[in-house]
């Protein structure tokens, strides 16, 4: 009878046991936040929070309270969220490819392997898997950013030019140049023959540097200027060291570039930038590819859009058709299709993730096999690649970046402000 007992009492102990697990489970998988039509649950906030617990403790930072550290996950979640609807609806997606790429990267930013990138997130108590999709989240939401500052940011080439010359005036000042000199000295009162016998020589002189003899030998030969005896090497002079002549002559050239002839008082010059210091040069590995787009809509679906793609790449190995006519007649990148889908040489930097990807293995001539990316479904042929002095480029690059991220930051945080305006959110109290 006591056994009978205390069997009925540990049953019911087990039950309420069960009841609470059940109950603990529940509470931790309550909706928090209704966000349009998603919703956001404890357990997704916990994770987060816990996440960026173990990171800031690894770090030594210091955590705001739970209650503060808490809201600010929330927020980061309905933000993302809100996001990624919008990439959802755009048919937006990172595919394996480019979450592999990224983590390629990441681990060669910590001299790791990606296997050893992943233990080192398990011996963090972290998992790989749930990393790795927070880093896919991170991506589509960044592109989805991306995109929509492009369609909020203007910077014109004026603003440009102008920041472009408060940074080449700055670089002036740490730029040093060594410069090469030829004169032929022009008499006092040199009459009209003299002239013109000074000019068909200082012609002659030119015409030979360009067909590459040697500067310092024609220097030593027959320059009458103050460094013949050294080859016409004036040594390293910044621009504030140099003659005015010398000065005016080297702004906005490059190493190996021969200038002249110059006329002055004193007679006919030719100058060489033999070389510079001081100054980044810039060689970038850019490609010409031609593409063709086809872009999903209410009435072309995604799987048709791509059905039709693999179609125009096997009529284009077969040879029934020229992937520069398919490219006029089908591509919806306009800018390019009257072009036969070419785009001209570029830095591949300037795509769109999936686009650079694809183009990253290619070889000179290869078609790509049809793949997604934010703008729709392609395939690109790798035309060829080459590397470029792209220092100008570059420069103008970098001060369109420099203008592109003052802006970026306040007009982002206007556009998530919207965002969350025009959203319905509805954060749940289910503590009453």
């Amino acid at each position: 009878m006591i056994k009978k007992v205390i069997k009925t009492l540990l049953s019911g102990v087990i039950v309420v046991a069960s009841w609470q697990a059940q109950a603990e489970l529940t509470k931790l998988d309550e909706v928090i936040a209704i966000v349009n039509e998603e919703v956001i649950l404890a357990s997704d906030v916990n994770a987060l929070t816990s996440s960026v617990t173990k990171r800031a403790t690894k770090a030594g930072q210091t955590l705001p309270s739970e209650k503060v550290l808490t809201q600010q996950a929330l927020d980061k979640l309905i933000i993302d969220s809100l996001q990624l609807q919008i990439a959802k609806k755009m048919g937006m997606r990172i595919s394996n490819a480019q979450l592999d790429d990224t983590l390629n990267n990441i681990a060669k930013g910590n001299n790791q392997t990606v296997e050893q990138l992943r233990e080192s997130i398990l011996a963090d108590g972290g998992n790989f898997n749930d990393y790795k999709e927070e880093l896919r989240i991170q991506l589509l939401t960044n592109e989805v950013q991306r995109m929509q500052m492009r369609r909020r940011i203007t910077i014109s080439d004026q603003d440009v030019d102008n920041l472009l010359a408060i940074i080449n005036e700055q670089g002036q000042k740490n730029l040093q140049y060594r410069v090469s000199h030829i004169m032929l000295r022009v008499p006092n009162e040199a009459d009209s023959t003299t002239m013109e016998a000074l000019q068909t020589k200082i012609t002659d002189i030119q015409t030979q540097l360009n067909a590459g003899e040697v500067f310092s030998s024609l220097a030593l030969a027959v320059s009458a200027g103050p460094k013949a005896l050294d080859g016409g090497d004036w040594g390293w002079m910044n621009i504030n060291e140099m003659p005015t002549l010398f000065a005016e002559a080297v702004t906005n050239a490059k190493k190996g570039d021969i200038i002249g002839p110059i006329r002055s008082g004193a007679g006919l010059h030719i100058i060489k930038i033999t070389d510079m210091r001081g100054v980044e040069t810039v060689m970038t590995k850019e490609v010409n590819a031609r593409h063709i787009l086809v872009k999903p809509s209410v009435i072309l679906s995604d799987d048709k859009a791509k059905s039709l793609l693999n179609d125009y790449l096997a009529r284009i190995k077969s040879g029934d058709a020229d992937f520069a006519e398919l490219a006029k007649a089908y591509s919806d990148d306009t800018g390019s299709a009257v072009k036969g889908g070419e785009l001209g040489w570029a830095d591949p930097n300037i795509y769109v993730p999936a686009f650079k990807l694809a183009l990253k293995n290619l070889k000179k001539g290869e078609i790509s096999p049809a793949f997604r990316s934010s703008h729709g479904w392609h395939i690109v042929q790798l035309l060829d690649r080459r590397t470029q002095d792209t220092t100008d480029k570059a420069n103008r690059q970098k001060a369109w970046q420099l203008l592109y991220n003052r802006r970026a930051a306040e007009e982002s945080q206007a556009w998530l402000n919207e965002l969350k305006q025009e959203a319905y959110i509805r954060i749940l109290d289910n503590e009453s």
